[in-house]
């Protein structure tokens, strides 16, 4: 029988384990053709979110957590997992019972049909501002744009990765990560199913506006320097302008058009050129920076403790 691993990163949700327990216990209950592993991360929560995993790794077998010793983030807890799961594939669902897991078994058939990477990508997103829809579909087109890579627009990490595009994903060991980014890079043969996402079940999002700003700018620092690239065209154009317009204010008096005194242009000229200086060499520092931790060689997340089930349906 072939395992299916069933991987879960979860920050702070006591609130909503007991309903996410029973749903997917519910799932592998029904398919019998496979074993099932429930691999929890515990990404250094602050609540019960552990002891209650715990609690459930001792009623049944089939649950294995990693607890990390503190707070690595999302993307880090992510490939924690994938460096841990045991499945012939891994199916990555978040703990808010946003995506349904109820479309598990959709992924595996798609999987048996020979696709590696069967993504789940949203038809509707409830509970979701109209702001946050538009930033979001606004970048990953400007992603896709800028690297050149098929980013997959409308989904996240709710997916079926079959154990090669797992193998292939461990690989990739920056310390500034963006999953999403890192599925598309990856290739192999992909297929999406479509399905209606829902409101968090019990909690409260951890996904901040400044967090996701972060996670944007890693995905674009991390799979491209087009932005270096646009702060070089962009010096190239203003020092163009910078010499046609000198060479304007040298020739006009041939021709007896006063030269006025120009304080307050002179100044515009001034803050502007200092402002897209001061830019360039943010976006320089952005790139210097991800270099800087890179050479640390620091590893990406620590382990405070280890748990491992079987895969066999065994309560005690």
């Amino acid at each position: 029988m072939k395992k299916i691993s069933i991987l879960i990163p979860a920050y702070n949700e006591q609130e909503v384990l007991p309903i996410l327990f029973e749903r997917l216990s519910g799932l592998a209950d029904s398919q019998k053709y496979f074993e099932f592993e429930f691999f929890f991360v515990n990404d250094g929560s602050r609540d019960d979110t552990l002891s209650i995993i715990d609690q459930y790794a001792k009623k049944d077998s089939r649950v294995s957590y990693i607890n990390l010793s503190r707070n690595f983030g999302k993307e880090i807890a992510m490939i924690a997992g994938l460096d841990h799961v045991t499945g012939d594939a891994t199916v990555i669902i978040d703990a808010d019972l946003q995506d349904p897991p109820e479309l598990i078994p959709e992924m595996i058939k798609l999987w048996q049909d020979g696709y590696d990477d069967v993504y789940a990508k949203r038809r509707s997103r409830q509970g979701e501002s109209w702001f946050k829809k538009f930033t979001s579909r606004a970048y990953y087109r400007t992603l896709q744009r800028v690297t050149h890579v098929p980013i997959q627009e409308d989904t996240g990490d709710f997916r079926l990765l079959d154990k090669r595009v797992v193998a292939a994903i461990q690989q990739f060991r920056d310390t500034q990560r963006n999953a999403k980014a890192i599925f598309s890079w990856v290739g192999f043969k992909k297929i999406e199913i479509l399905y209606d996402r829902d409101e968090r079940v019990a909690g409260s999002t951890k996904w901040s506006y400044p967090k996701l700003i972060n996670l944007a700018v890693d995905g674009i620092t991390s799979f491209t320097t087009t932005p270096l690239r646009a702060a070089s065209v962009a010096g190239l154009i203003i020092s163009a302008t910078a010499f046609i317009y000198i060479a304007y204010l040298l020739i006009r008096p041939l021709f007896g058009v006063p030269t006025g005194d120009g304080y307050s242009s002179l100044m515009a000229v001034i803050l502007f050129l200092g402002g897209v200086q001061l830019l360039s060499l943010g976006i320089i520092g952005e790139y210097v920076g991800r270099i800087f931790n890179e050479t640390k060689q620091r590893p990406l997340y620590l382990i405070e403790k280890h748990h491992e089930g079987t895969s066999k349906k065994t309560r005690k």
